[in-house]
């Protein structure tokens, strides 16, 4: 098999176009890169070459400009593999039944592009996985039938997204990037890459290093959270404002650093990394005392939240009218996954029969076999709530006029900092 042309050393595939592959592809587009997106999702594909977005931290007319820029060109056909030589992988990897990891995403993506691997490529795994991912599972699959060699024939890293969906200030490119590789060869492959598209590069000694940087970045962040949601528990039994206790202790100059409470920790990331970890570190025979405590917590919340509202109202829950804000599971952004708002809307709507909410995100939503469609927010409308309930504090949110007119707000989210008589904090 022939080796790959090195004029095509700026031909970059990227395999999966979602929360990371569409902004790493649109980022390598604008430094330069010929980039061919792949993505088994035909309705992305067709979105895409209309010019649309389905991010909601990627604007229509920034999707219009890629696709206009001649160098963006995107599939659900692997045989494009073959034309690029660099391979970056952003597929989904989620927990079955959050038990353990579900890397079928990433067993089918390179099965499917295996047959077009041709010698000199690079591959880059950027999923979030557990430590020993790249050299326990991907590095067989590409060095299957010993067609190929790691270092010989073909170059593999791992290099973890970082991205913080709904951050307007902090761009991706300015993310300070670890890179490895699984040979001394393969890393300098890796650095060579992402040294045209990042400011800083973060170079660390192996795969399994940089694995384990990113779960413990979300394991540090899950269990503080957990923390800061356990201490407003015991916060709320002895009378006193969480968040003021927050803003006190956040003035010490070191020591501190400052996490938020809130209904639950949600998205792919921060509630599900911790748990590879976990079923990682059972095959080491060692119990990861705090992340199993902290995923106590954490799914206590949802409980949490409705036991309080319930308390809160002057009537039945059932026959409360309730408005529920924001169902994403955090603000700005249209993901719902592992959304706790969501998982407590649900849980609401097994109760109340007067159920409704907003959310600029979700224009609407199926909980069993009912649709909900987001509600406009007019003063009328929030009068006719006994209760409005702030899952999700999305930026854009009239929170002048919710409390003018709702009559009683319960805010998870610490909306409200000042002392207004119908808010309720967490």
């Amino acid at each position: 098999m022939d080796r790959l042309d090195e004029n095509k050393q700026d031909r970059v595939a990227v395999i999966g176009l979602g929360y990371v592959g569409l902004p790493l592809t649109m980022l390598f587009v604008s430094k330069g890169f010929q980039v061919y997106g792949i993505d088994r999702d035909i309705d992305k594909i067709h979105k895409l070459r209309q010019g649309k977005s389905y991010l909601s931290d990627v604007e229509d007319r920034e999707i219009a400009a890629l696709v206009n820029s001649g160098q963006f060109t995107c599939t659900d056909n692997f045989q494009t593999i073959k034309n690029v030589n660099t391979c970056i992988i952003c597929v989904p990897t989620p927990l079955r039944d959050h038990r353990y990891p579900d890397l079928s995403y990433l067993q089918s993506a390179v099965h499917d592009l295996v047959p077009y691997m041709r010698p000199g490529q690079l591959f880059v795994l950027e999923s979030t996985t557990f430590p020993g991912t790249t050299e326990e599972v991907l590095l067989p699959l590409l060095e299957q039938d010993q067609k190929f060699q790691v270092g010989k024939d073909f170059y593999l890293g791992y290099s973890p997204e970082r991205i913080d969906p709904g951050n307007k200030t902090i761009k991706l490119e300015n993310i300070p990037k670890v890179v490895s590789g699984m040979t001394e060869q393969c890393r300098e492959k890796v650095i060579d890459l992402y040294g045209k598209v990042f400011q800083t590069l973060v170079p660390v000694s192996s795969p399994k290093v940089a694995e384990m940087t990113k779960i413990l970045e979300n394991c540090q962040r899950f269990v503080n959270i957990s923390f800061i949601n356990e201490m407003t528990m015991l916060c709320h039994k002895m009378n006193i404002n969480i968040w003021d206790v927050i803003e006190a202790a956040k003035t010490k100059p070191y020591g501190f650093t400052a996490y938020y409470p809130g209904p639950g920790v949600g998205g792919h990331c921060i509630p599900v990394d911790p748990l590879y970890l976990l079923w990682k570190a059972k095959q080491f025979q060692f119990d990861t005392e705090f992340i199993t405590l902290a995923k106590k917590v954490n799914d206590a919340m949802p409980d949490y939240v409705i036991q309080r509202l319930t308390q809160l109202l002057t009537k039945p829950l059932s026959e409360a009218r309730v408005l529920v804000i924001g169902l994403t599971y955090k603000k700005d952004v249209n993901d719902l996954r592992e959304s706790t708002a969501l998982t407590i809307f649900e849980t609401l709507a097994e109760t109340v029969k007067h159920l409704d909410y907003h959310d600029q995100y979700l224009d609407r939503v199926q909980v069993g076999d009912q649709v909900y469609q987001s509600k406009p927010l007019d003063a009328d409308r929030l009068n006719q709530y006994d209760c409005v309930l702030i899952l999700t504090d999305h930026s854009k949110i009239n929170y002048k006029l919710l409390v003018e007119k709702a009559p009683l707000i319960f805010d998870t989210r610490g909306v409200f900092k000042g002392s207004f008589t119908n808010v309720k904090p967490l």
